[in-house]
């Protein structure tokens, strides 16, 4: 029922915000989920989860800050059980490829007992865009523990029109969604399509886990470095090399190819220098 909302916890981050602004299109009631909402929701303070799911018919559930934290699987036990109680009939999780602790979490929501769709996304392409890598960007190199392997690279707008489907189609209930690009480029690949379209010189730097996590610790201090640094060394070490078929099942139709990413980056002025 399209009047009954639908709550997109992580509504102003990238997954989110596009989910919520496509349901409003498409005539669905949204319930936003972030500190900020009318009905707040917090991962940190679970009294909020209750008001933000109470008559809410499904929800769309993206962890904050990353599923590889500690307590990410214990709080998204403790939310299904919050959801059962408020008569929520489906959950869609967001995911990691290749992550370990997403799949344990992805394990979990699969016998809740509830409704379900997995969605497992690759790396996003608009990390570069409009993520913790646009300033390195716009600075021309771009730093990662990545080696010379190669990553099919997943555009946020394709995984959001998955979860949109999912979110108000039965059709796509007790599926996983696997979510890639249509093809696999390196990392030094993908900064010269970015060069291309940005039409500013950037390149990629290969550094090793520690430079990283030395680098991130700096910025976010050592707990946020230490979990990112072992999600690099577990996803960025070649396993995910493959493509998968998530957007063609859910959505039939191809998904969106880099270079498509980087030429609506560009054009909306994602990487244009300050004056």
């Amino acid at each position: 029922m399209k009047d009954q909302p639908i709550l997109v916890i992580g509504s102003t981050g990238k997954t989110g915000s596009r989910i919520a602004a496509s349901l409003k299109l498409k005539g669905f009631a949204v319930r936003e989920g972030s500190r900020s909402a009318a009905i707040p929701f917090d991962w940190e303070q679970p009294d909020t989860w209750g008001p933000a799911l109470d008559g809410v018919s499904s929800a769309y559930v993206s962890y904050f800050p990353d599923l590889a934290f500690p307590g990410a699987a214990e709080k998204i036990e403790a939310l299904i059980r919050v959801a059962k109680a408020s008569g929520v009939r489906k959950l869609v999780l967001l995911s990691g490829r290749g992550e370990a602790h997403a799949e344990a979490c992805e394990e979990i929501v699969r016998h809740s007992g509830l409704a379900f769709t997995l969605v497992r996304a690759a790396w996003f392409a608009q990390n570069f865009s409009e993520g913790y890598l646009q300033g390195p960007v716009l600075d021309g190199v771009v730093a990662l523990p990545a080696g010379d392997i190669r990553e099919p690279i997943a555009d946020v707008d394709d995984i959001a029109e998955v979860a949109v489907a999912a979110l108000t189609d039965a059709r796509h209930d007790g599926e996983l969604y696997e979510i890639t690009g249509p093809r696999l480029l390196s990392f030094e690949e993908a900064a010269a399509e970015i060069s291309r379209h940005a039409g500013i010189p950037v390149r990629y730097q290969p550094i090793t886990l520690e430079q990283f996590h030395d680098g991130m610790a700096e910025i976010a201090g050592p707990l946020v470095a230490d979990v990112f640094t072992e999600i690099c060394r577990e996803t960025l070490d070649g396993h995910n090399a493959y493509l998968t078929d998530g957007v063609q099942r859910a959505l039939g139709r191809e998904p969106t190819d880099f270079s498509e990413f980087c030429r609506r980056a560009a054009a909306s002025g994602a990487w244009k220098q300050a004056a």
